[in-house]
């Protein structure tokens, strides 16, 4: 068999596993383009995912977000570095003093410091974004500007809104003009009533037991500039070969590389502009993942080596499963690498009660224990995803958490097993935070 037949015989197997209703896979190597699709759109209204088949990317957005913005640095009309409020004389935030000093490269790197999974439904016009950035000021600061990294949709708000000002455009408009069409993306939409007109997918996921369609489907407007795109694996491959420096496209190649420049480290890989970077058998690796409301994406890419591979998938969380389990297959079949396992490290139940405690931010609360040379940690959730005022889902069940590295654990077993997190420690070596899922939580006992 070839590489792809091969990874699509491990994708099958995967969903089926998993329990994961519809994928789509695509491959771009040495100058080839591979893509298909797996199981249906939608339990409720089953139709075959195929290659043009449109799911919620999520997050993969924010790259697309940092596309833009490098384009008006390179127009020389953003600094990098300039305050925001050279663009934004009015903006607020929890922290005055942040506001007056946050710039661009903050907000492309989540090193704000406040508080990031803040959505909320504003205005469905072309107002979204302009409206909901005096609610950021409602915002605790949870780490000083700069310096200790955390996931912040909210701060891309932020970069949004600059790039309305500076484009006189919605930021939609803006993305589309500068980037999907320059590009030949045109099965990428932002809005509902763009998608309902295709073969497109709907979210899942598991209540009581059984597998229901996830509702809303659509994300606020005003979260579109951090995660609102719908696409195709297709149109993902079109968008990885500019990235790539294989097509020309509206950045040069010079901004190209300086979005995958390291910025700061994240725990288990560094942050660049809007990509994540990290190497794997002395590979270099740029990525971004992305969630939505049951549904769960993923883009990497290998620029030295021509490759780059997108999962789309309709399920949460067991569509993360799936795509660790098939980016490790394409790393293996494509470049010949391995992803390396993680080994565990017994501490001493002296050792772990420096790490045991309560921890919180305004999402979660998340309570770790020790037992039996291991963390056990017990998540409960305190706000609902897509809008603030969504109902929280269900407390997840307890997950075991092994150290493989100083201040830095993984799921040993069950549920997002391998999904690591870490501890990060203040000024003075204390344990200040817990960061999970990429956001911090505060130390409280």
């Amino acid at each position: 068999m070839t590489p792809f037949e091969t990874l699509c015989e491990a994708a099958g197997e995967s969903l089926e596993r998993l329990g994961v209703p519809g994928a789509s896979i695509g491959v771009e190597h040495d100058g080839a383009e591979d893509a298909a699709g797996f199981g249906v759109t939608s339990i409720e209204h089953p139709l075959e995912v195929d290659a043009e088949t449109l799911f919620q990317i999520g997050s993969i957005t924010k790259t697309v977000t940092g596309t833009l913005a490098l384009q008006l640095v390179e127009k020389g009309v953003l600094g990098l570095d300039a305050p925001i409020r050279r663009y934004l004389p009015a903006l607020r935030l929890g922290d005055d003093d942040v506001a007056e000093r946050v710039t661009t490269r903050h907000l492309l790197t989540h090193t704000g410091g406040w508080f990031g999974d803040y959505f909320a439904d504003p205005s469905r016009g072309d107002d979204a974004l302009e409206r909901i950035l005096p609610e950021l000021a409602e915002l605790p600061q949870l780490a000083p500007l700069g310096q200790v990294w955390s996931y912040c949709n909210s701060g891309f708000y932020v970069a949004g809104r600059v790039i309305e000002v500076l484009t006189g455009k919605p930021f939609e408009s803006a993305a589309r003009e500068l980037v999907l069409e320059p590009l030949g993306m045109s099965r990428s939409f932002f809005f509902p009533e763009e998608v309902l007109s295709h073969r497109f997918a709907v979210g899942h996921r598991d209540e009581d037991g059984q597998t229901i369609v996830a509702r809303p489907w659509a994300l606020a407007r005003a979260a579109g500039v951090a995660g609102g795109i719908a696409s195709s694996v297709r149109d993902l491959l079109r968008y990885a070969r500019f990235h790539l420096g294989q097509e020309p496209g509206p950045l040069t190649r010079e901004s190209i590389a300086l979005m995958r420049e390291p910025q700061i480290g994240t725990g288990d890989r560094d942050m660049a502009l809007t990509w994540f970077v990290r190497e794997v058998g002395g590979v270099l690796l740029a990525e971004h993942d992305g969630g939505t409301n049951g549904q769960m994406a993923r883009l990497m890419l290998a620029p030295e080596a021509g490759f780059a591979v997108a999962i789309l998938t309709n399920h949460s969380p067991a569509g993360n499963d799936v795509l660790r389990e098939l980016s490790r297959v394409a790393l293996r079949l494509y470049l010949g690498v391995e992803e390396p396992e993680l080994e565990p490290i017994d501490l001493s139940p002296e050792q772990l009660a420096e790490y045991a405690g309560d921890y919180s931010n305004p999402w979660a609360d998340v309570e770790l224990r020790a037992e039996e040379r291991r963390l056990v940690g017990q998540t409960t959730p305190k706000a609902g995803f897509p809008t603030k005022d969504t109902p929280p889902l269900p407390p997840p069940p307890p997950a075991t958490l092994a150290f493989y590295d100083t201040d830095r654990v993984f799921v040993e077993e069950g549920p997002l097993t391998g999904t690591q997190s870490d501890f990060v420690r203040d000024d003075d070596g204390r344990i200040a935070w817990f960061r999970s899922g990429g956001r911090l939580h505060a130390k409280r006992s």
